[in-house]
C-alpha cells in the first residue's frame, strides 16, 4: 500500500470515528448540564452497559433481523434488476410500467404490510416482501439510468459491426450501467434495515423491530437505544460489504473518481 493510499485511508476510517466521538461526547455534555430524564434521554454509559448486559437478547433477536434483511435486500436487487432489464428492453413497456414503478413507493408501507401478513402468515414471506418493497425502487431506477448511459458512439459501432441487441447490452450497457447499478444497490442497503422494523413492527414476535416495541411498552429507553446502535452497526456492515465489492469489481472506476480528486 503507498503512503497515499494509506493516508487516504486513515482518513476515510478517522473522519467518521472521528465525528461519532464528537457526538458521543455531546450527549455526554447534554445529559451532564441537564435535568433531563433517563427515561427520555440515557447517558451513553447508560446505553453501553445495556449492549453488554443485554448481549444475549439483543444477539438473538438481530440475527433474526439479519436473515430477513440479507433474504429481503437480495430480493430487492433481483428485482430491482429484472425489472430494469425489461423496462429498458422495450420503450412501450416503460411507458407502461415505470408510472406504476413510482406509485409503488408512494403507498406507505405501514398499509401494505398488514396485507402482506394477511397473504401469507406471520413467517419470514411478509417481511421479505416489505424489505423488498422498500429497497428495489432504487436499484430499479439507477439501473435504467445505467442502462442509457452507455456511449453511443459504441453502441453505433457495435450495430456497425453487426452486434445483436444482447450483445450491445453485455458489451456497453450492462458496464456503463455498473457504477449506476451499485449506487442504487447502497441506498438499498439502508433501506433493508428500515424495511425490516417497519415489517417487524407489523406481525412478529421476536427481531429487533419487535424488540423495540416491548421495550417501548416496559419504558426501558437505555435498551431501546442500545437495539437501536445494533440496527445501525448492521445497516453500517451491509453498506460497507456493497461498498467493498464494488471496489473490487470496478476498480477502475474508483482509480478515475480517486484521480479527479487528486
Amino acid at each position: 500500500m503507498t503512503g497515499a493510499r494509506a493516508r487516504a485511508l486513515v482518513v476515510n476510517i478517522g473522519a467518521p470515528v472521528g465525528f461519532a466521538v464528537l457526538v458521543v461526547a455531546g450527549w455526554a455534555l447534554v445529559k451532564a448540564v441537564t435535568d433531563i430524564p433517563d427515561t427520555s434521554l440515557p447517558a451513553p454509559g447508560q446505553v453501553a452497559d445495556a449492549l453488554w448486559e443485554q448481549r444475549d437478547l439483543l444477539w438473538d433477536n438481530a440475527w433474526v433481523t439479519i436473515v430477513e434483511i440479507l433474504v429481503g435486500f437480495a430480493a430487492a436487487i433481483v428485482l430491482g434488476i429484472g425489472l430494469a432489464m425489461v423496462i429498458h428492453a422495450n420503450r412501450a413497456v416503460e411507458r407502461a410500467v415505470y408510472p406504476w414503478l413510482v406509485v409503488s413507493q408512494m403507498v406507505p408501507v405501514v398499509a401494505v404490510a398488514p396485507i402482506f401478513v394477511i397473504w401469507t402468515g406471520f413467517d419470514l414471506r411478509p417481511k421479505v416482501m416489505v424489505i423488498a418493497l422498500v429497497s428495489f425502487f432504487p436499484v430499479a431506477v439507477n439501473t435504467i439510468d445505467g442502462l442509457k448511459a452507455a456511449d453511443p458512439e459504441l453502441l453505433n459501432l457495435l450495430r456497425t459491426l453487426g452486434a445483436t441487441r444482447r450483445q450491445r447490452v453485455r458489451i456497453a450497457q450492462l458496464p456503463a450501467a455498473l457504477p449506476s447499478v451499485f449506487s442504487g444497490v447502497k441506498i438499498a442497503a439502508a433501506l433493508s434495515v428500515i424495511g425490516a422494523v417497519f415489517a417487524e413492527w407489523v406481525g412478529a414476535s421476536e427481531g429487533l423491530g419487535h424488540l423495540i416495541l416491548v421495550l417501548n411498552n416496559q419504558v426501558a429507553t437505555a435498551e431501546m437505544f442500545a437495539t437501536i446502535v445494533v440496527l445501525a452497526g448492521i445497516g453500517i456492515a451491509l453498506y460497507g460489504a456493497v461498498l467493498l465489492l464494488e471496489r473490487l469489481l470496478l476498480p477502475w472506476y474508483h482509480g478515475g473518481r480517486q484521480g479527479l480528486r487528486d
